[in-house]
């Protein structure tokens, strides 16, 4: 080995190798520690052996008993043994003086130490303005950085007197308190400016971290500081109170404790009120929780417990209260009579929850503030729309920062009985999300079976809501979770009739806006066809609300000119609104008269559709073109109606022949459905028999006629299944002024609930096969025609499809070719 070192170059050399752990050494320092392992000692007593130089280099992961090659980094430092102690437990106490940096470029087993071929790196000892600036730099962080740290290395102030950069350098990085991995970086950089100014790096990022401790360490002080003084001066507050007669801390506790013996709370109740009173005392009355225990408290007492309403048991009286706030709606104010009659005779909850289910603006609202003052109830609204914590309905749990009741206990609050009426308004805008679902926390306040023990999550005791009335309203059922609607009675209330609405106005909206906005009944007066070119010509909706708007509006522009008068002549001043003027304060017409086409024409054929906001009409609109039997659906219609569209198609192919089509007229034509206003989204099954119609129509060349709308859903087999929203959709028809409808023979028991002036108006046919459409609907029965083209003789339309209809039509349709 000694020939071998003797071989190699004068800047690369051979030394015995000790691999150290969590520590660096740099050239110009001097460093103790110990050496314990077998391989570490048999390279130190050959360095000692040879001229006393070794090679130092630091492990990768220093828990590693026995690292390889490949675990110690390969630039290290050339050290000189100066000192060594053999202690008794055999490990060696050694002295090193780093000289230069070295990389080591192989290492080598000598069978019982490490040997490592190094290459001494060379010493930078540059000197330059850059240089002097460096180190200006740096030995001012020092001296920053010393007097900024408590508990910074002796060492780093007697660094700042070394003139030599490199040594420099070198020493503050040894001293330094950074990780391994940043010395051994620092030791890796033989440039002494990039060295210079990693060091100015590290320091301002130290200096940093100690501008932040003493930053957190001042608001940790000043907040003892201040909960300190708040305490001393909780105490003279309290001395003060004493001296002066007022009340103190104590008084304070026997007023809560009095208030909590009056509220005569039930026994689980007066128990948590008890025991939070002894934890109150017991808490400084500054502190957060204190506040948190005395909230609690306060809902404990002022909920209401035993304070009620008296009720009102005269059914004459809320019959004159109901027929004064609401005119028409007469099974829903007898449904509603027969609640509060056997809520009279039982004297206890109604067993059934009321469920006003319609069109905005039909009075769902306001008839449940009809039932609170007919019964003598207090009312409170609890809107759910857009409500998806299920936290809101059940509170939240005292842990919580802010927590509060859910709105059930605060709307008993806010009415200060036990016996209020409580309105769910918009119960079906309810959503669901990861914060929970309200809809399930509904369950319990609305079943009587057990919303007697509701427990709030926030006052955690059972809670009696058995006496409050709850009343429910929505737009539409299908977004209701079956659970919940399950416990829900459904009163529905449909559209008004022009009639209805010309009523409404009169009794109740023109009275209304008239004290809203300061007018007399003599200044502004409506005549009834002007009421009823506001409900043609500007408001096509179901119920009333955009009626009140355009009311108001008029009134608004009434009272701006009555005070444009001139004083005298105000007492004289008489506004006339008519059908002609109403253009002056509404603007033009929004919507044309209603009217028919002008003429039958082939492939047009008029539905009547249910909206949430109403009835409406829609025209179903078949084209032909050349083409291989495609069918395309345009519109935006849903996956029913699309269904619904291709029921019809199935159904016209498997009848062609018995409908004088040609059999294989789908191998030669393109069918296009369109149903118009393409932007507005259409679905439901009810459009059926008019797309069906439409398209024997175009197929056939015969007209459908103008005056003629019909609503159905159809089957393959041709059968009119029934549909709802009827009244809706008769009411759609009269506004456009039709007068014949085709309704599903199965709807024929839903004309009890139709009004007599409705049924008067319409010319209505139950239908309940398809062949009994054609007839009405088209301006000509395709039978007829078939009769006159002589095709199939002494045969009717109906002899035609009865061998459809006693088959499965599965085996019929196994017939018709198919591309």
């Amino acid at each position: 080995m000694d020939e071998f070192h003797d071989s190699l170059p004068s800047h690369i050399a051979c030394f015995p190798t000790v691999p150290v752990r969590d520590v660096v050494v740099f050239p110009h320092t001097a460093i103790r520690f110990k050496i314990g392992r077998k391989p570490s000692v048999v390279a130190l007593t050959t360095a000692l052996q040879r001229d006393r130089l070794i090679f130092l280099v630091t492990q990768h992961d220093p828990t590693l008993e026995e690292p390889t090659p490949e675990q110690v980094h390969r630039v290290g430092t050339l050290a000189r043994i100066t000192h060594h102690l053999q202690l008794a437990d055999g490990t060696i106490k050694v002295q090193f003086e780093g000289l230069e940096r070295a990389q080591a470029i192989r290492f080598e087993d000598s069978g019982n130490c490490w040997m490592a071929v190094v290459k001494r790196l060379p010493t930078d000892r540059e000197q330059s303005p850059r240089i002097s600036a460096l180190v200006g730099k740096l030995t001012g962080l020092v001296e920053q950085y010393v007097r900024q740290n408590p508990d910074n290395p002796e060492n780093l102030h007697a660094d700042l007197r070394i003139e030599e950069p490199a040594r420099l350098a070198d020493s503050v990085a040894s001293h330094l308190k950074i990780s391994v991995e940043e010395k051994q970086k620092v030791l890796e950089t033989v440039s002494l400016a990039d060295r210079l100014l990693r060091l100015v790096d590290i320091f301002d990022i130290e200096l940093e971290k100690l501008q932040m401790d003493r930053t957190i360490q001042g608001r940790v002080k000043k907040q003892m500081e201040r909960s300190h003084r708040e305490f001393y001066l909780s105490e003279k507050i309290k001395a003060i109170h004493k001296e002066l007669g007022r009340k103190d801390e104590r008084s304070e506790f026997e007023e809560l404790k009095r208030r909590v013996e009056s509220a005569r709370l039930p026994a689980e109740a007066h128990d948590k009120a008890m025991s939070e009173l002894r934890r109150l005392e017991q808490m400084p009355m500054m502190s957060a929780e204190a506040a948190v225990s005395r909230n609690y408290l306060e809902w404990l007492i002022t909920v209401p417990w035993h304070e009620r309403s008296e009720e009102n048991g005269d059914l004459q009286a809320a019959q004159q209260i109901l027929d004064a706030d609401h005119y028409g709606l007469e099974k829903i104010k007898d449904r509603i009579l027969e609640f509060l009659a056997v809520r009279q005779l039982v004297r206890q909850s109604p067993s059934s929850i009321l469920c006003f289910v319609g069109p905005p603006g039909v009075g769902k609202t306001s008839l449940g503030k009809s039932i609170a003052q007919a019964t003598g109830r207090k009312f409170v609204r609890l809107s759910l729309g857009g409500v998806r914590d299920d936290a809101e309905i059940r509170g939240h749990r005292r842990t919580y920062i802010g927590s509060l009741p859910g709105q059930i206990i605060q709307m008993m609050k806010k009415a200060g009985t036990i016996n209020p009426l409580i309105l769910l308004d918009e119960v079906d805008k309810l959503t669901s999300d990861y914060r929970g679902d309200p809809a399930a926390a509904l369950l319990e306040v609305l079943d009587p079976e057990q919303n007697s023990t509701f427990r709030d999550h926030y006052l955690d005791v059972e809670y009696d809501l058995s006496q409050v009335m709850f009343i429910a309203t929505a737009n539409v059922l299908h977004t209701i979770p079956p659970a919940l609607r399950d416990r829900l009675e459904i009163i529905r209330l449909s559209g008004y009739t022009e009639r209805e609405k010309l009523e409404i106005a009169r009794r109740h909206l023109i009275p209304k806006q008239r004290e809203k906005h300061g007018l007399s009944e003599t200044q502004v007066t409506f005549t009834e066809e002007a009421l009823v070119a506001i409900i043609q010509n500007y408001t096509r909706e179901a119920g009333m609300r955009n009626m009140e708007r355009d009311l108001a509006a008029i009134c608004r522009k009434v009272a701006r000119r009555l005070l444009l008068t001139p004083e005298p002549d105000r007492a004289e001043y008489r506004e006339i609104i008519t059908a002609e003027v109403l253009s002056e304060y509404l603007g033009p017409a929004r919507y044309q008269p209603a009217r028919l086409k002008e003429r039958s024409e082939v492939g047009i054929a008029t539905g009547l559709a249910w909206t949430e906001v109403g009835g409406e009409t829609l025209f179903v609109e078949t084209t032909l073109m050349p083409g291989r039997g495609q069918v395309i659906l345009t519109g935006k219609l849903g996956d029913v109606m699309q269904e619904s569209a291709r029921a019809a198609m199935t159904y016209v192919r498997a009848c062609a022949t018995a409908l004088g089509i040609a059999p294989d007229f789908y191998r030669r034509q393109d069918v296009h459905i369109h149903v118009p206003e393409g932007a507005i989204p259409k679905d439901g099954p009810s459009a059926g028999i008019t797309m069906a119609t439409a398209l024997v129509s175009a197929l056939t060349g015969i007209p459908v006629r103008q005056d003629v709308a019909m609503t159905g859903e159809i089957t393959l087999r041709g059968r009119v299944l029934p549909i709802g929203g009827l009244k809706e959709k008769l009411l759609a028809a009269l506004r456009l002024g039709i007068r014949t409808v085709l309704v599903p023979q199965d709807n024929e028991k839903d004309m009890a609930d139709i009004p007599a002036e409705i049924r008067e108006a319409l010319d209505i046919h139950f239908v309940e096969q398809m062949e009994q459409v054609f007839p009405l609907a088209l301006v000509e029965s395709p039978s007829s025609r078939l009769v006159d083209d002589k095709t199939l003789p002494n045969k009717t339309l109906t002899d035609d499809l009865s061998p459809i209809w006693n088959t499965d039509v599965t085996d019929h349709l196994s017939s018709v070719p198919v591309e």
